[in-house]
């Protein structure tokens, strides 16, 4: 079959691998309709997360149709169209009954590797390295979804493949940041990043029941996005002395309730830090640049929620005393996604989300290295390619 594939650094290419098979009796194979590219595939791309091997198919966000079940598997059947968070989870371990599937202490095969770097492993995800469980990625023809029961869910008639595709990664890691948040009427939350998982994340809150949302990033096509589709306030920090002065001006001196990060280890900035950055991640004395981060600890109001979704490694200069001094309270995650996506189908069969706007091209899985060149570069507006196998 064909699929996309890593052959190292900043190197992809489409080419023919074996078709996956039932290894397990809980397995379920899926025939890829779409799967789209996420800016968490890059930080292996360009270099900076370890763990891929030549050959390894990638990507981790998509939807299809069952075409083959294992024996064991009772509730998913041969011919549904269904969606799969992009974590792995067993359903049955104790991160699972306590709906915090990303952090499944099964799925992950490779744990011993991942075990020293973060002290406990976390689940399985497809197409993210070995550390990450080694498992073929979505950009294929076929996957294999291991305990099919609990990781595929049948998209309702009404809801389109583009929207349901989002339901794999994008909206539920939004929601999962959002959640973070504990959001009450009449909160101001800013959101940093325009990308697609900033743009959920936004809103995520304005369903959760925000008064205002705040979108911070640097591109015009993307802010008018989050303006159009969202109604959302925005600010691009290109062109704004501070960001912190201007959220402190907009909510009146106090700032926002809270902030979700939604950027990452490649994060973009301005000023002297952001130059520091740079040269420590070119000689590999971080793997981060962590401008966003740091920008949103500050601009948090004191007591304060900072949900930080963005994907990070090694990063320096953390400055922790003002999550101390300011009393704020850092939470992160990888996404839950089997704990959100049946609300996320309820409110996309509702007509209450939309989230084919965020698919701005579309093309066949053979143009999946230029899609990748543009959503890398972020050219022709590209805030999202779906590859249609």
């Amino acid at each position: 079959m064909r699929a996309l594939v890593w052959n190292g650094v900043n190197d992809l290419a489409v080419a023919d691998v074996p078709e996956p098979t039932i290894i397990n009796p809980h397995d379920v194979l899926l025939r890829v309709r779409q799967t789209t590219t996420c800016g968490s595939d890059l930080h292996f791309i360009d270099g900076y997360l370890p763990g891929m091997r030549a050959g390894d198919v990638v990507g981790h966000e998509f939807m299809g149709e069952v075409v083959a079940t294992g024996p064991e598997v009772r509730r998913v059947r041969i011919g549904d169209r269904v969606v799969v968070p992009s974590f792995i989870s067993c359903g049955r371990c104790w991160y699972c009954t306590h709906e915090m599937p990303s952090l499944c202490d099964t799925t992950n095969p490779n744990a011993a590797v991942q075990q020293p770097v973060l002290g406990y492993p976390s689940g399985g995800i497809y197409g993210y390295t070995h550390p990450f469980g080694g498992y073929a990625g979505s950009h294929a023809e076929l996957v294999r979804v291991p305990f099919g029961d609990v990781n595929c869910f049948t998209v309702p008639d009404g809801v389109s493949d583009t929207q349901a595709l989002f339901a794999s990664d994008a909206a539920p890691t939004a929601w999962t940041g959002a959640d973070f948040c504990d959001i009450s009427r009449g909160d101001v939350v800013a959101v940093f990043g325009a990308g697609a998982v900033g743009l959920m994340a936004a809103a995520a809150a304005q369903l959760m029941g925000a008064e205002r949302v705040v979108v911070v990033d640097r591109l015009p096509e993307r802010l008018a996005l989050a303006r159009e589709h969202l109604g959302a306030e925005t600010i691009d920090y290109s062109t704004t002395d501070s960001v912190q002065e201007a959220l402190r001006e907009t909510t009146g001196g106090r700032g926002p309730d809270s902030v979700i990060e939604a950027v990452g280890l490649e994060g973009h900035g301005t000023g002297v830090q952001q130059v520091v950055d740079r040269v420590k991640q070119a000689v590999r004395l971080e793997t981060d640049r962590a401008t966003p981060l740091r920008e949103a600890l500050l601009a948090c109001r004191k007591g304060g929620v900072v949900s930080v979704l963005g994907v990070y490694g090694l990063t320096d200069s953390f400055p922790m005393g003002v999550v101390t001094n300011k009393g704020l309270t850092l939470r992160s995650a990888q996404q839950h996604g089997q704990r959100y996506v049946p609300r996320l189908l309820d409110h996309l069969r509702r007509g209450e989300l939309d989230t084919s706007w965020l698919a701005t091209h579309h093309m066949p899985l053979e143009d999946a290295v230029h899609g990748y060149q543009m959503f890398k570069d972020k050219t022709d507006g590209c805030l999202r390619a779906v590859f249609h196998p």
